[in-house]
């Protein structure tokens, strides 16, 4: 276990040097000269020239390469172009919404998800199973803006039962901070139920096939014994090896959960920043959201041997 867990620190270090390499070159290669844009539209040539040495962007790629991993590996992610504050204490100001949104999309997904599908899977063909595959290609072929936009006209706009948008930090209450993340976190989760409960009734219509479960339900053993302490088990490698991809694609979701909905987290700040073309505060998000992937890969890899005892590593 040491040494593969060495082994897949190593190769963590060398995905996340290339990803170092393709977000830095991504964005100097683009269109577009931010010192012309912090500039704005009367500056001379001289003031503009005077922002590109001030930034670093006449030195050679190399060098601005260098300097930039250097100063990263410190702990100084640099400081908004536009913002003119430290990235880390913008991103740490954005955290809690898309925290709170995430882990509650989550627990959400997994809930309803693998109980969904579980169901399904234990009477294949009844109305649990249609509902399943009606509601998988809703949740596959809906856009979530679309199913946020709706979610706000039906609950918010027509019946007032829920706030149309915005946040409410958790030191003002767990009430009102709960509210305000109901429509955004069923708009953004729909998508991850459905694709978690189909992968999971797959699993478990494979498991309960086998010769050992129709010995199992010869010997008497209860339905609830089937299911949760034999099928389940046995299901859960590629059922956990969803779950975590999910968490990981979660972060594309959260941003346009975060600009339908009005919530003041990372996703709004990236697109502010894309807007803006604020290198440092990009190139941070990229950076630490492909750190936060591999990790929970990782993690997923290494939960494998909890679940399944034949998985050594």
């Amino acid at each position: 276990m040491a040494a593969y867990i060495l082994r897949r620190m190593v190769s963590t270090i060398a995905v996340m040097a290339m990803v170092g390499v393709f977000v830095f070159l991504l964005l100097r290669l683009a269109p577009g000269d931010p010192a012309a844009m912090i500039a704005g539209r009367l500056a001379t040539a001289e003031m503009i020239a005077g922002i590109r040495e001030k930034m670093g962007l006449n030195d050679p790629m190399p060098v601005q390469f260098i300097r930039w991993v250097r100063d990263m590996l410190g702990g100084d992610f640099g400081t908004s172009i536009f913002a003119g504050r430290p990235v880390l204490e913008l991103i740490s100001q954005r955290l809690e919404p898309t925290l709170s949104l995430s882990i509650l999309t989550m627990i959400l997904s997994v809930m309803v998800g693998v109980s969904f599908g579980i169901l399904a899977s234990w009477r294949t063909g009844g109305l649990v199973d249609r509902f399943l595959a009606a509601f998988s290609a809703l949740g596959y072929s809906v856009p979530v803006f679309v199913i946020g936009y709706f979610l706000i006209y039906f609950f918010a706009i027509r019946t007032h039962w829920l706030p149309v948008q915005g946040y409410a930090p958790i030191d003002g209450g767990l009430g009102p901070w709960f509210v305000h993340l109901i429509l955004p976190t069923v708009a953004l989760g729909i998508g991850y139920i459905a694709f978690i409960a189909r992968v999971t009734r797959a699993s478990m219509l494979e498991v309960l096939s086998e010769d050992y479960m129709r010995t199992a339900a010869a010997k008497g053993a209860s339905s609830y014994a089937i299911l949760f302490h034999h099928a389940l088990r046995n299901a859960g490698v590629p059922i956990l090896t969803v779950i975590g991809i999910s968490f990981a694609y979660l972060i594309g979701g959260v941003v346009l959960t975060e600009t339908v909905f009005n919530i003041p987290g990372i996703g709004r700040l990236v697109v502010d920043a894309i807007n803006n073309r604020d290198y440092p505060i990009i190139q941070s998000v990229l950076i630490l959201t492909s750190g936060l992937y591999v990790l929970i890969n990782l993690t997923v890899d290494l939960a494998y041997t909890l679940i399944d005892p034949r998985i050594r590593y």
